[in-house]
């Protein structure tokens, strides 16, 4: 392998020839070989649409020529279509604030710029990574840019996994609306619900999650560029300053806005907590939404029963047949590992000091695992689970007509004190409340029906006001 030369402030390294990295992404791949993961795909391609961005303002601005301008958004173009992939060799997590993956892009950007202009990689006379590619930008506004862009091409996939979850709930409410259960609290029967209502209330906990995606979405629209090094913009022009923002909404197609204050969005990441805040919530709805499936599908035989899950694997290696909630189970995996993403992200975010925050590095890789893990739980919740549940309607009439529960309906009648009384009576000899109240006389056969009907039980009777 042939190699080239290259220095920094540190001293020379050998860079492979053909590479379009250079020494400064070299010496970072070197020295943080810490997750075995490079920079997100999506990540490298916002900082690419920044690079776009950016050489067009200070183009405009008279402070680039246009031949390399041009070539730096030739190149930015091809790194956005995906190409020089494999020239990202920074580890995701990193020190320096995000230093080493702008440098990255600064320089797999200068050296394409460089051949398309004629010359050899390397060659930064002609095309500089810091001069041209960096020209009036700083890291620490290039960086948590790149970070917002990319939250904000990841939130729309987990979006529209959620609606589509969304949707089947409701239609499992409908599919289950005519299904008479008992309702349990704590664990224990409480009064009875129709199917479909549990899994409409479903629904409308996954509804207030898309709303408050929505809320992350804006978060995520206001950007610190144009602030370079501590939000003071120094060596920015006036001209770049006002276009920047412009430029990055027009090459992205997202609405981007420039920060009144850009000194407090320089050094302040809680729109990341909020947003990690976002997904956390929405990871803990589907975590208890998880579990109350495979509570309700327990058994078959000796368990809830009260719902089938789709079977989709084998469930042991030992035991023929038996078949395990595996998806259910996994959604529950996703959101712990979100959960724990959250804490991290809300450490990194309470741990910048003064003028600049240095641990964006970790807040984006565990924010970008957490929605793109929590998108791929709920693709496979949907798919393989919700779509496919069925009801063990005769089950859940005979598990209703055998519960105690059924009692709180006579309260009104003839109190809470003889009503407990006839629930332990019931739970103790296995006599139906409805059969045991009218063979004490009670109730009437008739007015046992009406009281204890369990459709009336399941919605408010209202009564015109005289």
């Amino acid at each position: 392998m042939t190699t080239r030369v290259e220095a920094d402030s540190i001293g020379t390294l050998e860079v492979p020839s053909e590479a379009y990295y250079g020494v400064q992404a070299l010496r970072a791949s070197q020295n943080f070989p810490i997750t075995g993961r490079k920079m997100h795909p999506l990540l490298i391609r916002s900082l690419a649409c920044i690079k776009k961005a950016a050489a067009i303002s200070n183009r405009d601005a008279g402070a680039l020529p246009g031949n390399i301008a041009q070539a730096i958004i030739s190149a930015c173009d091809e790194v956005i279509d995906g190409a020089f992939a494999d020239q990202f060799i920074v580890d995701a997590i990193q020190g320096g604030a995000g230093t080493s993956a702008n440098m990255n892009a600064n320089e797999v950007i200068a050296n394409r710029a460089i051949e398309l202009l004629g010359g050899q990689k390397g060659d930064y006379a002609v095309v500089h990574p810091n001069d041209h590619v960096n020209m009036a930008q700083s890291t620490n506004d290039v960086f948590p840019t790149a970070g917002k862009l990319t939250v904000l091409q990841l939130l729309p996939l987990a979006a529209h996994q959620l609606e589509r979850l969304y949707e089947a709930l409701r239609q499992k409410g409908e599919e289950f609306d005519d299904i008479i259960k008992m309702g349990r609290t704590q664990l224990q029967d409480a009064v009875p619900i129709r199917l479909g209502q549990s899994f409409y209330a479903l629904s409308q906990a996954v509804r207030r999650d898309l709303e408050r995606l929505r809320l992350a979405e804006e978060e995520m629209h206001t950007i610190n560029m144009g602030g370079t090094a501590i939000g003071t913009a120094i060596n920015v022009s006036p001209r770049y300053l006002a276009t920047i923002t412009d430029n990055i909404r027009h090459v992205t197609g997202l609405p981007m806005v420039q920060a009144v204050d850009l000194i407090d969005a320089t050094q302040n990441l809680d729109g990341f907590v909020t947003v990690s805040g976002i997904i956390k919530t929405c990871a803990v709805n589907l975590s208890k939404m998880a579990n109350d499936l495979r509570l309700l599908s327990s058994g078959p035989k000796t368990g809830v029963a009260e719902i089938n899950l789709p079977a989709k694997q084998n469930g042991s290696s030992i035991m023929p047949g038996k078949v395990n909630p595996v998806i259910p189970e996994v959604v529950s995996q996703v959101a712990f590992n979100v959960i724990g993403n959250d804490f991290a992200i809300t450490m990194a975010a309470e741990a910048g000091q003064l003028e600049l925050n240095a641990f964006e590095p970790v807040l984006f890789y565990n924010l970008f695992e957490s929605i793109e893990t929590l998108t791929g739980a709920v693709q496979t919740f949907v798919d393989n689970c919700v779509l496919g549940i069925t009801a063990n309607r005769e089950h859940c009439l005979e598990l209703l007509e055998h519960s105690v529960g059924m009692v709180t309906a006579l309260c009104p009648k003839i109190g809470y004190k003889r009503s407990a009384e006839i629930a332990k009576q019931s739970l103790k000899t296995g006599i139906p409340v409805r059969k045991m109240v009218v063979d004490m006389g009670i109730v009437s056969a008739d007015e046992v029906d009406r009281i204890l009907n369990p459709v009336s039980m399941t919605e408010p009777q209202l009564q015109a006001v005289q």
